[in-house]
């Protein structure tokens, strides 16, 4: 059967204008307020992530959705234990976990290395291209939700072998990340770290080299 290509749609210069203010307005957010997400909306995002290139067209992404008390406790339990190991600022460590108390919703994200999705294409020489997949879904998340006033947080300091027993999931799956997801206490324009002076901003031009 034939596919009759369907005509690309035309994104005009007020729709490039709006698209670089979701990229602008992007934050890590780390204060939520206590009200639910709409029903079925983590699921939608989650749908919009699976849109996201992947290796092979691998899609080698895996999305757990962590409701159960008990299991977040553990997690926030471990990134205190990780935190104190990593003698991080206070700064820094006070609001990612107020984030995990006060987060109407909890993610995590792996990338499942056992697929047989994909054929391997792309991964004999760079497995970890796997990862890099599972990466562009999440940040495809971030941008729907920023579109919808609802706030995202990534939370690296933890353990992954101590997750992926805490959330019960197979070995071959490789942690990522875990994420929180609420409506934002408040909103900026920069980063919370530049504005509690971890870290600014490098210029862009400090990125790039030619050859």
């Amino acid at each position: 059967m034939s596919h009759s290509p369907s005509a690309a749609p035309h994104f005009d210069s007020a729709f490039r204008a709006r698209l670089f203010d979701l990229f602008s307005w992007r934050r890590d957010v780390r204060r939520f307020r206590a009200e639910p997400l709409p029903l079925g909306m983590l699921e939608r995002f989650i749908e919009i992530a699976c849109l996201a290139p992947s290796v092979g067209l691998s899609q080698p992404w895996r999305f757990v959705i962590v409701g159960d008390s008990g299991r977040r406790q553990a997690v926030m339990d471990n990134f205190e234990s990780c935190n104190a190991d990593a003698l991080l600022s206070i700064r820094y460590a006070a609001p990612k976990l107020a984030g995990l108390r006060e987060a109407p919703c909890h993610l995590a994200v792996f990338a499942d290395h056992a697929t047989v999705v994909g054929r391997g294409l792309g991964q004999r020489t760079m497995p970890e291209t796997a990862d890099y997949s599972t990466v562009r879904a999440v940040f495809s998340i971030w941008l729907a939700a920023r579109a919808e006033g609802v706030g995202m947080g990534w939370v690296s300091i933890l353990d992954p072998v101590i997750i992926g027993a805490i959330l019960d999931v197979p070995r071959d799956w490789r942690f990522i990340g875990y994420f929180c997801l609420g409506y934002p206490q408040a909103e900026d324009d920069s980063p919370e770290l530049e504005r509690l002076g971890w870290e600014q901003r490098q210029p862009v031009g400090g990125c790039i080299l030619r050859r």
